[in-house]
């Protein structure tokens, strides 16, 4: 499987960060994420500073990305 757009590969995990217009909308994308990844039992690493986030999805247990990590990035495009 190919790695989404605008994402790259960072010491073993597919990360991304993403501007979004204001704070209320960087905690609901958050939140968004957060409910995908409960649903798929699959949890990236987040980190939030102010308008920013940054997703980093890779599969612990697999030592590295997986095409699962590859998915759950192109679905987090999704819930921008």
């Amino acid at each position: 499987m190919i790695v989404p757009p605008d994402w790259v590969e960072v010491d073993g995990a597919l990360q991304r960060e993403f501007e979004l217009p204001s704070f209320p909308d960087a905690i609901a994308f958050v939140n968004r994420v957060a409910e995908l990844a409960e649903q798929e039992n699959h949890h990236p690493d987040m980190t939030i500073s102010y308008k920013r986030v940054t997703l980093r999805w890779t599969t612990h247990s697999a030592g590295g990305i997986t095409d699962r990590d590859r998915e759950l990035a192109r679905r987090s495009d999704e819930l921008l």
